[in-house]
């Protein structure tokens, strides 16, 4: 995913303060006395967060094929795997408060935020884009016409952007001495969140969806047409969403992701929740191409990045401990219940589509999950047992590309001696 290094500014300012690891810590008592934010130059808390994010990933992309509640959900619903994208996007929105907390010239620190993007994105179209998804038998390539122009890289680098113009731009002079304060200071930032909020909503529920048809690869190579029948509005089940028409409209059915999430749902598999056999009467949309990471879905990725801005701007303008975790939880616990509330009421909690209750619960989620881990290992200094998962949160882009994309086990195929079986695998006494 993102990593540490894409969301901090040159000069090393993406480090808070938070307190020291060796200072305060009692003998006699069952846990290390608190002590001053300002003893400590590193918001160790972030790094493992984001390094837990990036286990729960490789867990989620090992794992999930059996066991059902690690995998991402086929629709609506929530799963221990689908907020690990969320969790990203958050941890990327508190770190730029910490790279823009002083930004001497806008101008300036706008065309680096534009060029990390663009990079981002890039590397996110080679990796995605398909380039790689013949690893496992030993080809590799992809045709331009069909490339997926979008992906996780992609869009953490779209939310990235926005959101790094907003700390950029848009922000106020008011004094800050309490909570309240922080929303006249970022009134601009939240206005682009609800703006962007109501946008995706009036859109997912507003857009017309005509029927649509779409190709796929039969027996014998022949072209087989499908055809889906909508003409409906404001619909979320999987064939007849505004955010997938959207996505076939803009970027082309082609450009789209192949293995939709949809195909694991009881109408598309036997061996539901798992992918399986199509059933005999399965709907015509089963095998039609879906992006999760598609262009209107990643408007609310934008919002998720917002809100973590604001509680970065918590550490910037509290000090003392007590202060930082009452000011996350509040809002982390009001995101909650906002969120249940919307499920219940009919808007459901829906990865693919990045619903708005979604936004809501995985980034509430995410406040309390860090305010619990800044507890622990930046208030108390709990970092021994935590040290791994810093180090697997200051090297997220790198664990990324090695592991979720597939370079590794490219590595581990590519050598081998005199047939492709015979590779490094089988040698260790593991299946290739």
């Amino acid at each position: 995913m993102a990593g540490y290094e894409l969301v901090r500014s040159d000069d090393g300012a993406a480090a808070a303060t938070t307190p020291d690891l060796e200072s305060g810590a009692s003998k006699a008592s069952p846990l290390p006395t608190p002590v001053s934010p300002a003893a400590r130059q590193r918001l160790v808390s972030l790094d493992v967060f984001r390094g837990i994010t990036v286990l729960l990933m490789i867990i989620v992309d090992d794992a999930g094929g059996f066991l059902p509640a690690l995998n991402h959900s086929p629709w609506d619903g929530v799963t221990i795997g689908d907020f690990v994208m969320p969790f990203f996007l958050f941890i990327v929105g508190v770190s730029l408060t910490l790279a823009y907390k002083r930004v001497p010239e806008r101008l300036e620190a706008t065309k680096k935020a534009v060029l990390r993007a663009l990079k981002l994105f890039c590397l996110g179209l080679v990796l995605q884009g398909g380039f790689f998804h013949g690893v496992r038998s030993l080809t590799f390539g992809v045709d331009i016409t069909e490339i997926r122009l979008m992906g996780i890289l992609q869009r953490i680098a779209i939310a990235y952007l926005i959101a790094a113009i907003c700390e950029i731009w848009l922000k106020g002079n008011d004094e800050v001495d309490r909570g309240l304060d922080l929303l006249r200071r970022y009134r601009y930032q939240l206005f682009v969140g609800l703006l962007l909020s109501v946008m995706y909503t009036v859109l997912l529920y507003g857009i017309y969806v005509p029927d649509w048809e779409y190709q796929i690869t039969g027996p014998g190579s022949t072209e087989k047409s499908l055809l889906v029948k909508c003409g409906v509005r404001g619909d979320t089940g999987p064939g007849c969403n505004a955010v997938g028409m959207v996505d076939r409209t803009m970027l082309g059915i082609d450009h789209l992701y192949r293995r939709p999430v949809y195909a694991r749902t009881k109408e598309c598999s036997i061996d539901y929740p798992e992918n399986g056999p199509l059933p005999p009467d399965a709907p015509s949309w089963c095998q039609a191409p879906f992006d999760p990471e598609g262009l209107l879905s990643s408007v609310m990725a934008i919002v998720t990045c917002l809100m973590g801005l604001q509680f970065g701007h918590v550490i910037i303008h509290f000090e003392k401990h007590k202060e930082r975790i009452i000011n996350w939880l509040i809002p982390s616990f009001s995101m909650l219940a906002l969120a249940f509330l919307m499920d219940f009421i009919g808007m459901r909690m829906n990865k693919p589509l990045y619903t708005i209750s979604y936004t809501f619960a995985t980034a509430g989620a995410a406040g309390f999950f860090f305010a619990g881990i800044y507890t622990l290992v930046d208030m108390y200094g709990f970092r021994k047992p935590t040290i791994p998962m810093e180090w697997l949160g200051k090297h997220a882009l790198m664990i990324y590309v090695l592991v979720a994309c597939n370079i590794l086990p490219m590595f581990i195929h590519g050598f081998y001696w005199k047939e492709p079986k015979n590779n490094l695998l089988k040698f260790i006494g593991i299946r290739a």
